[in-house]
């Protein structure tokens, strides 16, 4: 990942979090593989834009990156032992500081200490953090609206290094939680890359959650648009709804307008960790009909009568 992260995101460096992560997901959204089928320049683009985001969306290892740039990606990396390292060159060679080094010749990137000292400080630098912990590896999964909504048992393939520069095939079976979001992340604790001494690195699994044909989601909350006839709207009506959880009946009250909104109190994403969980939020649309015969009309127009005077007056003020 030799671009900058902020660049790949196309955010500025002071970006808050939900700039990022509304940047995020119009990117991810534009370059994802079921949207661009065999589109391998599409896929590519579409996995930097995943692991930019991992990194500038977690708090510490943003910071990292922005004390010590792409160095901090490395996996293992200690930001202690980089300062201590980064204190002892600019003892030694003079002033240091943000990440880069002045010398004689111009500046040196934190990134340029192995080649310039040729090791001196590998009890310090990235070879020892690299010796000392497994790399992390970032993959990305797709789940099913209903999928990530309830959580479940899913299957996930990946290339896995090994400790001799090699990698072999993985599949892994995840538990992912109830109620992930499309753009979410989750770590699976040393499910990373091995060292031959030390413990394993974590494997960050970046979230993307298919469209569902009939519900969207905001928030824990679950949204549903019902169609609904002229007659049940006027006189009210009890109606059959899909749910996460089958079949439900809602009742229209008499009078209900188009865009009216019920809503079904728990029926929404389950709440993290057991939480309360949201609401299934209908909004009505009235479904006026067509192709009305003679007889048809002439029922419709003896409503004229109940219609207010004058339904666009306050239009008007």
């Amino acid at each position: 990942m030799a671009k900058n992260l902020y660049e790949i995101l196309g955010v500025v460096r002071d970006a808050d979090a939900d700039t990022l992560r509304k940047s995020y997901r119009k990117l991810a959204r534009q370059y994802h593989p079921d949207v661009n089928p065999g589109d391998t320049a599409a896929e590519e683009r579409f996995k930097e834009i995943s692991q930019a985001y991992s990194v500038l969306s977690d708090p510490e290892r943003r910071s990292h990156y922005d004390e010590f740039g792409e160095v901090a990606l490395e996996g293992g990396f200690d930001a202690d032992a980089a300062r201590r390292a980064r204190e002892s060159f600019g003892a030694r060679f003079g002033k240091g500081g943000g990440g880069s080094f002045e010398h004689a010749g111009g500046d040196f990137s934190f990134s340029n200490l192995d080649d310039l000292l040729g090791g001196t400080f590998a009890g310090f630098g990235r070879e020892s953090a690299r010796r000392s912990r497994g790399h992390d590896l970032h993959a990305s999964i797709t789940l099913d609206f209903l999928d990530s909504v309830r959580g479940g048992e899913q299957r996930v393939t990946l290339a896995r290094p090994g400790a001799d520069g090699g990698s072999t095939q993985e599949t892994l079976s995840v538990r992912t939680p109830p109620g992930v979001r499309d753009g979410g992340r989750i770590r699976l604790a040393g499910k990373g890359g091995t060292v031959p001494k030390g413990p394993p690195g974590d494997l960050y699994l970046d979230v993307h959650v298919r469209p569902h044909p009939v519900f969207r989601r905001d928030d824990r909350n679950i949204l549903i648009d019902v169609p609904i006839s002229f007659r049940e709207a006027a006189l009210g009506a009890k109606i059959e709804i899909p749910t996460l959880d089958g079949r439900a009946t809602v009742t229209v009250p008499p009078g209900t307008q188009g865009g009216g909104k019920l809503r079904l109190r728990g029926k929404g994403v389950p709440g993290p960790r057991g939480g309360t969980p949201g609401d299934l939020i209908v909004t009505v649309q009235i479904q006026v009909p067509r192709n009305l015969t003679q007889e048809d009309r002439s029922a419709v127009e003896a409503l004229a009568d109940c219609e207010p005077p004058d339904l666009r007056k306050e239009l008007f003020r």
